[in-house]
């Protein structure tokens, strides 16, 4: 890990963060929650909340995708996704919900401001974010697609949102 530069758990803690918080809505894979929080761990979110369904570490299936990463990020459980989102608004979070729904943004029209802190909400495989949690987002972000698929998985989903945001806001330069 030296040699490519990486960080351990005790400096990873205390780096600077992106902006962003992911709340898992009803996720019900743990190879999924897993591999967001190997993601989140990558792109050095600041926290993860498993909301409803979602499984908590420590689990098997959890672990076997994350790789220690539910050790390096930190995360909460919250029964009420509703709830902690006008906790985070509250706190001064943006809302965005990673969906396909009607008058979303496309991701690659959306612009991040680096004044701004992100909450992302990623819904169930099946059933995606809650018609609870739609209602109180300040926006919803939809990733273009351009084959016969209608949606990507949500660990994919995940990566790619995190980079652009990861990417839009030069995080580089604020976070080094």
């Amino acid at each position: 890990m030296e040699e490519l530069g990486r960080v351990d758990i005790t400096e990873f803690k205390q780096q600077a963060k992106l902006p962003v918080v992911i709340i898992l809505d009803s996720v019900r894979s743990m190879h999924n929650i897993g591999s967001i929080f190997r993601t989140s761990d990558g792109f050095a979110v600041e926290k993860i909340f498993l909301c409803g369904i979602t499984a908590q570490p420590p689990q098997r299936e959890i672990e076997k995708t994350a790789l220690g990463a539910t050790q390096s990020v930190d995360w909460e459980f919250r029964t009420d996704t509703a709830e902690l989102i006008l906790e985070l608004r509250k706190a001064g979070y943006k809302i965005l919900a990673i969906e396909q729904a009607e008058q979303s943004v496309m991701l690659n029209n959306f612009q991040p401001l680096s004044s701004e802190n992100y909450a992302l909400i990623f819904g169930n495989e099946v059933n995606g974010v809650s018609d609870e949690a739609m209602k109180l987002i300040d926006t919803c972000i939809e990733i273009p697609q351009f084959g016969t698929k209608h949606s990507f998985n949500i660990v994919v989903s995940a990566g790619i949102v995190l980079w652009d945001l990861y990417s839009k806001l030069n995080i580089n330069n604020k976070i080094s």
